[in-house]
Parts: structure tokens; sequence; C-alpha cells
């Protein structure tokens, strides 16, 4: 059973930066995979933040690209996300995912269809920003 474990989060002041982890011990890492972190603001909707896919290739979601970086130590079986400069408006609740998808697929794609590229979810942790 995948289960993927965040840790991180918090609250911090606008312009701080903030590093949020997730662990997927159960999840198999040499099968073509995707790996995502979104966001959800209070009252709305789920939003895709970022995506890494098996080949290596990244995508951000437009209200947040430039102020954060996914990465992964497969090693580790551990996805980060690193959010700089936080603004007021960055504050939701912080979603891991992963999922297993078609060879060939690139992390943009897994964006643009996270319903169904995302399989498996982490437990969620709240980012608070405020003065």
């Amino acid at each position: 059973q995948v289960q993927l474990v965040q840790s991180g989060g918090g609250s911090v002041q606008p312009g701080e930066s903030l590093k949020l982890s997730c662990v997927a011990p159960g999840f198999m890492f040499p099968k073509t995979y995707c790996l995502g972190w979104f966001r959800q603001p209070a009252g709305k909707e789920r939003e895709g933040g970022a995506a890494i896919d098996s080949g290596g290739g990244a995508s951000y979601g437009d209200s947040v690209e430039g102020r954060i970086t996914i990465s992964l130590d497969a090693t580790k079986k551990t996805l980060y996300l690193e959010m700089h400069d936080l603004k007021p408006e960055g504050a939701a609740m912080y979603y891991c995912a992963a999922g297993y998808i078609l060879q060939g697929t690139v992390a943009a794609e897994t964006l643009a269809t996270w319903s169904k590229s995302f399989g498996y979810w982490g437990q969620g942790t709240q980012v608070t920003v405020s003065s």
C-alpha cells in the first residue's frame, strides 16, 4: 500500500521561505511515475502547484511559477517543495501526490490532468503566511 507522509509547513511571515517534505516508502520508483504538490486555499478548489515526472522533467502551475521548486531524492523516496518569498496568498493546505503514468507522459500533462494522473495523496499540511 502506498502511503505518502508529509512534514514541514506551519506559519511564516511574508517574504520568508518554507520547505515541505513528503516521504513515499511504498512507492515503486522504477516504474514510470509522476509526483506533485498541490495547494488548496481555504474555500477554494485544489490546484496544481508543481509536478515532476520519471524522466526528470518538472512543471509548475501559473500561479506559483518562479516562487517554488520541486525536487526529488529518489534514494530517500522523498519529494520536496521549496517555497520562496511567500506571500499571504500562498496560504493554503498543501498536498503531495504520486501516481503511475504511461511512458512518455511529461510533468505538464500530469498537472493538466491531475485528477486522473495522481492516485495517491498525502495527508496535507497547512501553510499560513501572515505578519
